[in-house]
């Protein structure tokens, strides 16, 4: 991926959206496992128009829900399955660009690392633009899995491991 820094290659976005597998150099992931469209509204912004930091990671936790569920995963059903959840443990994200106020926007979710108890994820916000989508936003999620009545740490089920890898 030869992309300028804050700059996301249309042809990635294209392959990633039509399904296509994710593939991996040294480690990173080279193309998303989903993206997710956001329509930024009145809620998301501030006083000018411009959308609250701490919204970006309501987006990121949107898109995380929706590529669980595009592997047929419901938390909801997992909690009741399993009796585990997950849990964002640490975040660290970087705001490049605002979002404003009606804008359409891709949240990117791409898996770099899975443990026996936790999952790292990059994440974007991007501005389609012409001739590569703008990054507004990146950041690098890392959600633990626990169990929902202690909320001690525990191991992922296998079953999930399999479909996450």
């Amino acid at each position: 991926m030869n992309a300028a820094p804050g700059r996301f290659p249309k042809q990635a976005r294209t392959a990633a959206c039509q399904g296509e597998g994710t593939p991996v150099s040294d480690g990173i992931p080279m193309q998303p496992a989903l993206i997710w469209p956001v329509r930024v509204y009145w809620e998301d912004t501030d006083a000018g128009g411009i959308v609250f930091y701490a919204n970006y990671l309501k987006f990121f936790e949107r898109a995380r829900t929706e590529w669980l569920r595009s592997l047929g995963v419901g938390q909801q059903a997992l909690r009741e399955q399993t009796g585990g959840i997950f849990v964002v443990s640490q975040t660290d994200v970087r705001y490049h660009r605002p979002a404003r106020l009606d804008d359409q926007l891709l949240v990117t979710v791409s898996l770099v690392e899975t443990g026996r108890a936790s999952l790292t994820i990059r994440q974007q916000v991007l501005l389609p633009t012409e001739p590569q989508d703008t990054v507004l936003c990146d950041g690098t999620i890392r959600v633990g899995w626990v169990d929902a009545s202690t909320l001690k740490p525990a191991r992922f089920p296998s079953t999930l491991l399999d479909l996450l890898r």
